[in-house]
């Protein structure tokens, strides 16, 4: 096999490592494109192909996750994570870790860790790399690396809910949310959000957001009942699709073009919280996008106009 063919194909696994550590499509990328370079002009071929590239993309992402760290500090509102439609990196004998690993409410939470601890925890608790490799990929000693994990472990475990949903029951919530959500019934939504359910949106200042957290059934429930009906005489559409590895859906204007996603987390058997994303410059991968400030400013107009 040449290096170009073992490169393509451990290609998913160094996306989904750097997209855990980064929390964001672009940059997880350019951290795999620049690890390609490094290992194309690599005069030598290394003993380990996976355990070379691994250690590259993540200390890659461990620079860019630093800087962007800094950047965030100034960010327009709340930060999400950009949307993950599909995960590339399959591996059946750790599904449920890689699912839950991508989750919105996971990757707010690996927010919290510091870089090494960030990359430690998703090389040993989600892709199950042992401590000598992931030594080798931090700059660390094991002794430190099993330390940052055990640091990290504990932060996780303390932030994650006690109940999350399965899989069966969050689809079969979802869909009964979306056909809620598409005619307007505001009593069928509130029966399907938790009593402190939490909304809230990543517009980066360059899209309509929300200005502040909506929270409470009775208050999101009113507004999602009566902005989406008043959205779609506009023609705007949405699409039921797992978004990071939980049910979701893609919003897109007359044109077809993105406006923002939705996630749901499903905890005790209601939705607990909504996360939107319509910060154009992390939609670029789901596909065109639309102006969602002209839409904004249409529905605006037909408000006024309905009065």
């Amino acid at each position: 096999m040449s290096g170009t063919e073992e490169f393509e194909e451990l290609r998913p696994l160094l996306f989904s490592i750097a997209y855990r550590i980064l929390g964001s499509v672009s940059e997880a990328e350019d951290a795999v494109q620049e690890t390609w370079l490094r290992y194309s002009a690599s005069p030598t071929r290394p003993r380990s192909v996976k355990a070379f590239l691994s250690a590259t993309v993540t200390r890659l992402s461990i620079d860019v996750l630093r800087s962007a760290r800094v950047r965030r500090e100034t960010y327009a509102g709340p930060w999400f994570p950009e949307p993950l439609l599909a995960d590339p990196y399959e591996d059946p004998a750790r599904s449920a870790e890689l699912a839950d690993s991508v989750s919105m409410a996971a990757l707010l939470l690996l927010e919290r860790l510091s870089p090494l601890e960030r990359a430690a925890f998703v090389l040993r608790e989600v892709f199950d790399f042992g401590y000598p490799e992931i030594a080798s990929a931090v700059g660390r000693s094991e002794a430190a690396c099993r330390q940052l994990v055990v640091r990290a472990r504990r932060h996780m475990t303390e932030g994650r809910p006690r109940f999350e949903a399965d899989r069966t029951e969050r689809e079969e919530l979802a869909s009964r949310f979306f056909g809620a959500l598409r005619e307007g019934d505001v009593t069928g939504l509130r029966e399907l959000l938790s009593a402190d359910v939490s909304m809230a949106g990543d517009g980066g200042g360059k899209a309509p957001q929300l200005a502040q957290a909506v929270t409470g059934a009775e208050r999101v429930s009113r507004l999602l009942g009566s902005v989406f009906p008043s959205m779609a005489r506009l023609g705007v559409t949405f699409e039921p699709h797992e978004v990071n590895s939980r049910p979701g859906a893609v919003f897109r204007d007359r044109d077809g073009r993105v406006l923002h996603t939705m996630t749901l987390d499903v905890i005790d058997g209601r939705i607990r919280t909504i996360h939107l994303v319509a910060n154009p410059d992390k939609l670029g991968h789901v596909g065109p996008v639309g102006d969602a400030w002209a839409v904004h400013r249409e529905l605006g107009r037909s408000r006024r106009a309905a009065r």
